[in-house]
Formats: C-alpha cells, structure tokens, sequence
C-alpha cells in the first residue's frame, strides 16, 4: 500500500482527484508510468495548494467529471496518466 504519512490529507486528495477521471496513481507507479519521487511531488504540490475548499466541494460532486478542474496544480500532470 502506498500512501504519505507525512501529508495525508493531500495524499488523499491527489488520489482522488485521479480517481475522478479513472487514473490510479499506485498502480501508475508499479507499472512505471510514474515514479514515486514523481508522485511525491504531486503529493506536495497539493499540499502547497490553496483550494482545499473547492477540491472537497469538487470530489464530492456525484457525476463523473470529462476532466479536472482548472484551480487544481495538478491537474496535468494526472490527465497526462488517464488511459
């Protein structure tokens, strides 16, 4: 199991914004598409990130999105995973 003790929060976020769109970041590490010190960055970049409040608000939308949203810094470099 892979996760971040450090920043949970953003951990969780980072994922399930890539689960949004059907991207699973663990197994995107094991098959190599990304590496973990990629995804570390992606954890922290979240982390840093201002709009906890729009991504909860946004995560908790119950219609599957086309893509992710604009405020979210991570936004393509998770698209770039989608298969």
């Amino acid at each position: 199991m892979m996760g971040y003790v450090e920043q949970p929060r953003a951990w969780g976020y980072t994922r399930g914004m890539a689960r949004a769109i059907g991207v699973n970041l663990p197994d995107a590490v094991v098959q190599g598409w990304l590496s973990r010190d990629e995804l570390a960055v992606l954890v922290d970049t979240c982390g840093q990130c201002g709009h906890t409040g729009e991504c909860t608000d946004w995560l908790a939308r119950p219609t599957p999105p086309e893509a992710l949203p604009g405020f979210c810094p991570n936004s393509r470099a998770i698209a770039a995973l989608k298969p």
